[in-house]
């Protein structure tokens, strides 16, 4: 018998260790397991994605026309105001509606001291949405980013139409999200949101102007 057979005195044989099969079942029902929970995972987060976005895209009205929400919201846009712009969700519950247009920096600040009363300020946004913030009623859909997510040259503040004495409150409708964005030197971007009863509201109508 070779040396390379023999087992010195006083050793024993190495004997390797067998995995039971009991737990080899355990490890493979563990990884299958996993492997699912992983599945189910990506396949909810698409799930989710999809109907984020059926949410975005669904239930916007055709001919919702800036003339026409500035009507509906009480909200008069300056004739100096470029790159007009709304949108009207119909909700669940309640609808949403989106108006938006620009001035130069001056004359929104004149535009939102009529609107606002006297002595109020507009606050800071001192605490953003992320870039990637989605309302239910979202300006995307218009083509602009949302007003909550900027800091510099943003203020905003909520306005409603009772007891509300300024020279525009007067002829406020609806309660309203009031955004004024100085996204370039000397020009703003005024946002307006409102959640509105859609008993009371009408159908958008086609309108030129």
């Amino acid at each position: 018998m070779s040396s390379s057979s023999k087992t010195s005195a006083g050793e024993h044989p190495v004997r390797r260790r067998r995995i039971p099969l009991v737990a080899v079942i355990a490890l493979a029902l563990l990884a299958c397991v996993a492997a699912t929970v992983g599945v189910v995972s990506c396949a909810a987060d698409h799930v989710s994605s999809d109907l984020t976005d059926q949410e975005m895209t669904c239930c916007w009205e055709d001919g919702a026309t800036p003339a026409w929400m500035s009507v509906q919201l009480g909200i008069r846009i300056p004739e100096g105001a470029s790159d007009r712009r709304a949108g009207y969700k119909v909700g669940q519950r309640f609808d949403s509606g989106l108006l938006s247009f620009v001035l130069p920096s001056e004359e929104a600040e004149t535009y939102t001291g009529r609107l606002i009363e006297e002595g109020t300020v507009m606050s800071e946004n001192r605490h953003p949405e992320e870039k990637g913030y989605r309302p239910a009623a979202a300006f995307g859909h218009l083509g602009l980013p949302e007003p909550e997510t900027f800091v510099q040259g943003l203020r905003k503040t909520s306005l409603c139409p009772d007891d509300l004495a300024s020279p525009e409150g007067k002829y406020l409708q609806r309660c309203v999200d009031l955004f004024a964005h100085e996204f370039t030197a000397g020009t703003t971007r005024i946002y307006i949101r409102s959640t509105i009863e859609p008993s009371i509201t009408p159908p958008p109508v086609n309108d030129a102007s």
